[in-house]
């Protein structure tokens, strides 16, 4: 019995989940540049431009890495 209490709250889990992946938003290459210039222009702290955009830090930090290395 307990076997299938787990089962079921892993199938609503991955239900949610799936759920979550089908409306996150996809930022262009285009917005990715928008919002990493934004972050090196200074005007706003990198925490505010995030809540702003509604994107995590740890991915504004990821895509200003993949801009500056990418030249």
């Amino acid at each position: 019995m307990r076997q299938k209490s787990q089962t079921r709250q892993t199938g609503a889990a991955k239900v949610i989940k799936d759920i979550r992946r089908a409306i996150r938003k996809q930022y262009s290459a285009e917005e990715k540049v928008r919002i990493v210039l934004d972050g090196l222009r200074g005007e706003e702290t990198i925490s505010e431009l995030c809540r702003h955009e509604g994107i995590a830090q740890s991915i504004y930090y990821k895509w200003s890495k993949e801009f500056l290395e990418a030249g």
